[in-house]
């Protein structure tokens, strides 16, 4: 009896001192994480983390902290495999590098009383980073059903609703928080939007001049404000924002250009309106660049797949970007003359291309081969 009490004993001491090491082992792994994130190295960290969140997870331990003082640790709750602090400072440094998805994966089935404040609005924007904007919905309602006066929530989620066509959600949203502060800009803008978004665009009107009251002269809000005021006939503060949100763009936003331009023409500033229209012409363009590659692309697959007419009309584009180019005028002459059976577009095709083709002072073989076959076709035409 007395050696079978003694085995439990130093049954216990082993598995005393077993747990024991492992909590060592967490803390020097942590403290080891701590001191990289203190020096923003992220790198190092995520290992000394990871390895602290894969001991606790093999060796079951549910509860840790840095002074190994137990009695006042949180309950266990059965979402924790690993301890709470383990598991926001992994999720934290992968948050820190853009790791989003891991970052949710950590924190999503936490109990939502065991995420801090930072770990819950990293949770809510790591699902706004990867784009899913249903989840991103979700998390951030719940976040404020806790912190309702975290301004910068209420204004992304008001607009995360106005901008998923649901702008009445956003109004309430927002106003709900303009309920006791109307002051905050970002929750002032969002709320604007989504009135302008609703359409009523004299209640947005009145928000767009508060955050003209308050300073706020940003781009957004002078255009917005603007586009408000033109749709409420109030033509001279319409013009008033547009003009220095054209500006503030750089000059280089189309929209602002041509609406700045119609107001301008409305309110007989004409030379000054018809200078901005021209300005947003010119911005309407397309890239040439990009065209050319489109178009040059479209035509290339249109022929392949024999869609012989589809493919000349894009290489008959192309043109248009880029009127030097000699092999498409071949490619549109071949076309003509073998497939669609159209000889004096043809004809046409094939002068055109040798009058281009003649003027090369030193013609390679590729192309030298090509005028003989294209003098060759028109003498048959």
């Amino acid at each position: 009896m007395h050696r079978l009490f003694t085995m439990f004993i130093l049954a216990l001491l082993t598995a005393a001192t077993a747990r024991g090491e492992v909590l060592d082992s967490l803390q020097i792994c942590v403290q080891q994480g701590d001191s990289c994130m203190q020096q923003y190295n992220t790198f190092e960290a995520l290992k000394h983390y990871q390895q602290a969140f894969d001991v606790a997870s093999k060796q079951g331990v549910v509860r840790f902290s840095m002074d190994d003082d137990f009695s006042h640790s949180r309950p266990y709750v059965p979402e924790d495999v690993v301890p709470r602090a383990i598991r926001l400072k992994l999720a934290d440094c992968h948050y820190k590098r853009a790791n989003y998805h891991q970052c949710a994966e950590l924190l999503k089935n936490m109990s939502e009383d065991s995420l801090t404040h930072d770990a819950f609005r990293q949770l809510v924007y790591s699902y706004k980073h990867q784009g899913d904007n249903g989840a991103y919905m979700y998390w951030a309602s719940q976040l404020l059903k806790r912190y309702p006066m975290d301004g910068e929530i209420v204004a992304g989620l008001a607009l995360a609703y106005a901008r998923d066509n649901q702008p009445q959600k956003g109004i309430v949203c927002a106003a709900m928080y303009t309920l006791k502060d109307s002051t905050n800009i970002l929750v002032n803008r969002a709320e604007a939007e989504s009135w302008l978004l609703n359409g009523d665009y004299t209640m947005a009107a009145k928000l767009y001049n508060r955050l003209l009251q308050q300073g706020d002269s940003t781009f957004s809000t002078l255009y917005s404000a603007g586009m408000c005021y033109t749709k409420t006939d109030s033509l001279e503060r319409a013009y008033q924002c547009l003009k220095p949100a054209l500006w503030l763009s750089g000059m280089k936003h189309y929209g602002a250009a041509y609406r700045l331009g119609v107001v301008c023409v409305d309110t007989q500033r004409y030379d000054e309106g018809l200078g901005y229209l021209s300005l947003a012409t010119q911005l309407m363009q397309p890239d040439t660049t990009a065209m050319k590659a489109i178009t040059l692309s479209q035509g290339e697959g249109y022929y392949l797949t024999e869609h012989y007419e589809e493919a000349v009309a894009a290489w008959k584009e192309y043109l248009t970007y880029n009127p030097a180019s000699i092999a498409t005028y071949y490619n549109i002459a071949n076309a003509y003359a073998y497939l669609l059976k159209d000889k004096e577009q043809a004809k046409t095709y094939y002068q055109q291309f040798l009058n281009l083709a003649r003027k090369e002072e030193t013609p390679n073989a590729q192309l030298t081969e090509m005028i003989a076959k294209a003098e060759e076709n028109l003498g048959k035409l």
